[in-house]
């Protein structure tokens, strides 16, 4: 659907996770491959891709640091596993001193504890020697939670990162794309504006949402049905 503009949005999240998961077959059960959500919004199109793809499924855990001003501006991002990056421009422009980056870093930290409780029962994120992670938000605005979470993926030597969403701007796919191994977004429109603004239903994802994706992925799939035989058939 377009809206008045005439600019195309995405149904939902699981539709934006679909149409990923139709540029991502080359992954169709590969080996030592994970699709990684970045809760809580991106889980839900990470779990389409996982479905889709026949993949584990499974949280990467990143926080903004928050401008001292304004809670809503990103100065930097942590995530689990990672340490604290940070927008040294935008870190001077807001004030941020070194004792309330500490400060800051210290409380998302505290957050990102608080939700590998939640989403894994407090265990760190296992994953396979020299993994593929396919690394999912719904979409990406200023990019300071991916950056902090490829810098975390880094750290942990991952093999490869494929980083996908169905949206984001030009010049931070760009910088993205040049981080990773490979990147699939689907739209990069501009003016960008806000993320939400390139969907029709982008109602906030819940923990409980996530942890039933995260737990549904983990349900042994059913075993097929045996088929049926009339009287005095066959088996």
């Amino acid at each position: 659907m377009r809206d008045h503009s005439g600019m195309e949005r995405f149904r939902d999240r699981r539709e934006g996770g679909r149409l990923l998961a139709a540029r991502l077959t080359a992954f169709r059960a590969a080996p030592a491959t994970i699709v990684l959500g970045l809760p809580r919004g991106g889980v839900v199109p990470a779990a389409e891709i996982a479905r889709a793809l026949d993949l584990p499924l499974d949280v990467l855990i990143s926080r903004k640091l928050r401008a001292p001003s304004n809670p809503e501006l990103a100065i930097g991002a942590v995530a689990e596993g990672g340490e604290a990056y940070v927008f040294e421009e935008t870190r001077e422009a807001t004030g941020a001193s070194a004792a309330y980056l500490a400060e800051e870093t210290s409380a998302q930290q505290i957050e990102i504890a608080r939700r590998r409780q939640m989403f894994r029962g407090g265990a760190a994120l296992a994953l396979p020697p020299k993994a593929t992670v396919i690394l999912v938000d719904d979409g990406i605005a200023t990019g300071s939670t991916v950056i902090a979470a490829i810098h975390a993926l880094r750290h942990q030597g991952v093999g490869r990162i494929v980083l996908a969403t169905p949206v984001a701007p030009p010049d931070t796919a760009e910088r993205l794309g040049s981080m990773v191994d490979e990147m699939v977004v689907l739209r990069t429109p501009e003016p960008f504006w806000a993320v939400g603004r390139f969907y029709e239903d982008f109602e906030q994802v819940s923990d409980d949402e996530v942890r039933e994706l995260l737990a549904a992925s983990r349900r042994p799939a059913p075993s097929p049905a045996k088929p049926l035989h009339g009287a005095g058939g066959k088996p």
